[in-house]
């Protein structure tokens, strides 16, 4: 294992004499792309050299022990640095477990209603807030792609894009269905009503990942319509396109160009068409999942909020967190890290 990390720390070395190159420097592409390599270095050096720093104390213990006037000292110290050393040789094999390669990517969200009406549609409003607040805090750009809205401020489906650092490796779990439990305003008696609204993060593919062949779409313009500003039913600006092969289809409405709708269904279409690629990957891998903490599933119940209790629940790791209102403000990183670990540590175990 450790050889493994000498070779890790012997790239991050070069990777820091590379970037002070003034002629890497003037080549932006390359230049951002060592940045990458060096940050996601960063953390594994870091533990190896607490790793080789907390040897050299426990060398330094030991010598102690012969020192009769230092010997309980000592005695305690080596047993507090063995307690670091094992925790550091966890964090070491983690950090050698492959990452997933589409941990880097944007995310492309999805959010439908399910179960429940008018109320589901209300807290499919109330997720995607939740994660609009979530990206804000992480300092990401969110874009809307396609909103299908009720009367009453909920949605009955929205699609958008996350944009950042990391983004798909913290949010990938959030696949699957999502269940509240409380009193709707429309509710008289008080009574309790279990709703539901499916989440689906997708790794936002980009032109590399899939290649679509022009002759194999058929794209189709229409009036848009629902709210969206004077051009509504004015101009025919909405795309469908629909990939013939798959036929999978995607429509875009929101925007005021056809060009710009245009855009947007082509980037949906690539991540969808790429999540099938995935999809079927997973299908020919299914034994090797047998350890992870989700499949991505719409249909696995992933976790509850519960109002009455200010609780909320992931039934994954059994994790139960009582600051509703702070999640539902995009406080999610308490549970996201918690998933996270989970699936690290089943991946370890796994071998």
């Amino acid at each position: 294992m450790f050889e493994r990390f000498i070779e890790i720390e012997e790239k991050y070395k070069e990777i820091e004499r590379r970037i002070s190159d003034p002629e890497v420097i003037a080549n932006l592409e390359l230049y951002q792309d060592l940045l990458k390599k060096h940050s996601e270095l960063s953390e594994p050096v870091a533990t190896y050299h607490r790793y080789k720093n907390l040897h050299v104390e426990l060398d330094l213990a030991t010598e102690l022990l012969k020192d009769a006037d230092y010997k309980e000292m000592a005695k305690a110290e080596i047993d507090d640095i063995n307690r670091q050393l094992d925790e550091v040789n966890t964090q070491l094999q983690l950090h050698l477990i492959p990452s997933d390669p589409n941990d880097q990517k944007n995310a492309m969200v999805e959010i439908r209603s399910g179960t429940g009406g008018d109320e589901a549609a209300l807290f499919a409003a109330d997720l995607f807030r939740m994660y609009t607040r979530y990206a804000d805090r992480k300092g990401w750009k969110l874009e809307i792609l396609s909103d299908n809205s009720t009367g009453i401020g909920g949605l009955k489906e929205i699609s958008f894009s996350i944009a950042g650092r990391g983004v798909f490796s913290r949010l990938k779990f959030e696949s699957g269905t999502h269940r509240v439990q409380r009193v709707p305003d429309t509710e008289a008696s008080g009574r309790v009503h279990t709703s539901a609204a499916t989440v689906a993060i997708l790794p936002e593919a980009e032109e590399v990942d899939v290649k679509i062949d022009q002759k194999d779409l058929r794209i189709d313009t229409f009036r848009a319509s629902g709210a969206g500003g004077q051009h509504v039913n004015k101009t025919s600006s909405a795309i469908r396109i629909t990939h013939v092969p798959t036929n999978t289809v995607v429509v875009c409405q929101d925007e005021r160009s056809q060009f710009q709708n245009k855009d947007k269904a082509m980037r949906m279409l690539r991540t969808r068409l790429y999540e099938a690629q995935l999809e079927a990957q997973r299908n020919e891998e299914a034994s090797l999942r047998k350890g992870q903490v989700g499949s991505g599933d719409r249909s696995e119940k992933i976790r509850t909020y519960n109002f009455p209790q200010n609780r909320v629940t992931d039934h994954r790791i059994n994790l139960s967190v009582h600051n509703l209102d702070e999640v539902l403000d995009g406080k999610l990183d308490e549970i996201l890290d918690g998933l996270i670990s989970a699936d690290r540590l089943a991946k370890l175990a796994n071998g």
